[in-house]
């Protein structure tokens, strides 16, 4: 998330430039080469929020080149926008007498001055999602039987285990908010699914955490945590908790695609099954490409999933693989399409004298949306899901098709 104060920066930088106040910079000092990467690293810690950071290398930039018009001003901002005002009038000062800035400059520095430097003003965001759809296979029901499974006699499925469709009502929250003028944030979902007949499988979910980056050379890291609440048809259902670090690689690809790398580990527990409670470690590589009207993303997840009990199958492996495309169609149009698969292989017989089977489980999901844009933070939003999970196990095969029309809104 950008800060409030990041576009009147570059405009200030852009201004900076093209009055020549840079060029009392000396391209013979040894060091200069040296102080410019450390600029630019000050100014891509602006652009991911660490302030403070930001601080710290832009006085580096001085002590070793006095000089330094942009950093000065960048300092003065930053300043400025925690709240130090004693400090921020002093570098203004000294960038007025110094410098002999632009109009331009002197405008903006007038304009931080009439705002008083009321200090750090925490960045929040709110979004909200009310829907309506349907699925056609609510409880991942089968038409497997007895026979199916290799067993001597014909045993049916009973009537609540076959596939059963229902109509719902959905509603996700989503709160973001900056927790530190260096970049750490806090976030908080909220998610409900009620069904108009199939109650027993109206779910509830509550997640909240928080993230924070840092710098390790030139990668930027974000470590985060987050832990949440899952319910059943009204009775508590799962645990969940996590930690993760991401972080995005410097190197250049072509097509300006970046590179991130993860590492997770999730631990789930089942308040209502036996046996069933596990911690799963995950590593992620992910491709991304962003431009003005499109967005890409690519990534291959290697799990392993390790039960802590006696888990039906024991401990399990597995692969997922994911992608999405996101593509302004019109002006107000937005269409994205995205398709994942998921394996699991488990290392031992799923129930011994009864299905004498080592679990292969795949599952394809594919997925359509269109967003148009009613305001400038309102949309509808119609997404369409099939889902097709195959087993060598039939009874735990099943199929799905699911519809949603919604309506979002986001605060500005």
């Amino acid at each position: 998330m950008t800060d409030r104060f990041l576009p009147r920066l570059i405009c200030s930088l852009v201004l900076t430039v093209l009055a020549g106040l840079a060029q009392a910079s000396d391209p013979a000092d040894d060091g200069a080469a040296s102080n410019q990467e450390t600029y630019r690293k000050a100014l891509q810690s602006i652009a991911e929020g660490r302030k403070d950071d930001a601080i710290r290398m832009l006085e580096q930039v001085i002590r070793g080149e006095a000089k330094h018009a942009g950093a000065w001003l960048d300092l003065a901002l930053i300043r400025c926008a925690l709240g130090q005002r004693e400090e921020a009038e002093r570098l203004f000062v000294h960038i007025e007498q110094n410098f002999d800035p632009p109009p331009g400059i002197l405008e903006l520095i007038a304009q931080s001055r009439a705002g008083g430097c009321a200090g750090w003003q925490p960045l929040s965001q709110t979004s909200v999602s009310i829907g309506r759809g349907l699925s056609q296979n609510v409880n991942q029901g089968t038409r497997a039987n007895g026979t199916d499974l290799g067993l001597p006699v014909d045993l049916p499925v009973s009537d609540e285990f076959l596939p059963r469709h229902d109509q719902y009502n959905a509603l996700t929250v989503d709160y973001m908010r900056e927790l530190t003028g260096n970049g750490t944030m806090g976030f908080a979902q909220f998610q409900g699914r009620r069904y108009d007949r199939l109650d027993d499988y109206n779910t509830v979910s509550l997640f909240v955490g928080a993230e924070t980056p840092w710098r390790v050379g030139d990668v930027t890291v974000r470590g985060s945590a987050l832990a949440g609440l899952v319910t059943l048809g009204a009775q508590l259902y799962q645990r969940q908790a996590q930690a993760q670090v991401r972080a995005t690689m410097p190197w250049t690809l072509p097509y300006g695609t970046k590179l991130q790398l993860s590492g997770s580990i999730n631990h789930l527990q089942y308040l209502t099954l036996q046996n069933f409670d596990a911690n799963t470690a995950e590593l992620r590589g992910q491709l991304l490409y962003r431009d003005d009207a499109l967005y890409a993303t690519a990534s291959a997840s290697y799990m392993k999933d390790h039960a802590i009990a006696d888990r039906p199958g024991g401990d399990r492996s597995g692969w997922l693989f994911s992608s999405l495309v996101r593509y302004q169609l019109l002006r107000d149009l937005t269409g994205e399409l995205g398709a994942s698969r998921q394996t699991w292989n488990n290392r031992s017989e799923y129930s011994p004298g009864l299905i004498d089977v080592v679990r292969r489980q795949r599952t394809n999901v594919w997925r359509g949306m269109l967003s148009y844009a009613v305001t400038r933070n309102q949309a509808i939003v119609v997404e369409g899901r099939l889902i097709r999970n195959s087993e060598n196990i039939s009874l735990f095969e099943y199929n799905d098709k699911q519809l949603q029309v919604s309506w979002q809104w986001q605060s500005q």
